[in-house]
């Protein structure tokens, strides 16, 4: 359904040092920065991600409302969270684990332009 997802940023190097780092975590590529668009873009299993200077020229802000998901292990969640906190990230949500009643082990992120973001692996069934 989708083809791509683009998420606005104030500061192109400090995105790539985040998304880099917590991309790493799950095995996904350093982020190509196009400099002269002023985005930042990533490639990794059939998705597009893309980080942008706002076209407009306003500042970059969050949605009220908006997470963006990753799929991938419980291990992987877990170095994903601790190097988004080690590169300008900040914790949000519960820690990470598996929330009560349900098959989701889930860790949650602010990215450092305050976008939310939520790493997740569904065990398929309630334990």
């Amino acid at each position: 359904m989708f083809s791509h997802l683009m998420l606005g940023t104030n500061d192109l190097d400090r995105a790539k040092t985040f998304y880099d780092a917590t991309f790493a975590a799950f095995g996904g590529p350093e982020g190509l920065l196009d400099r002269d668009a002023g985005r930042l873009i990533y490639v990794y299993n059939g998705g597009i991600f893309i980080l942008t200077k706002p076209i407009n020229g306003e500042p970059a802000t969050c949605a009220n409302g908006f997470t963006l998901g990753f799929a991938m292990t419980p291990e992987q969640a877990d170095a994903w969270h601790a190097a988004g906190l080690a590169h300008g990230g900040s914790a949000c949500e519960d820690p990470p684990g598996v929330r009560k009643g349900t098959p989701y082990y889930l860790a949650y992120l602010r990215d450092p332009d305050g976008h939310k973001l939520c790493a997740l692996h569904n065990y398929g069934a309630v334990q």
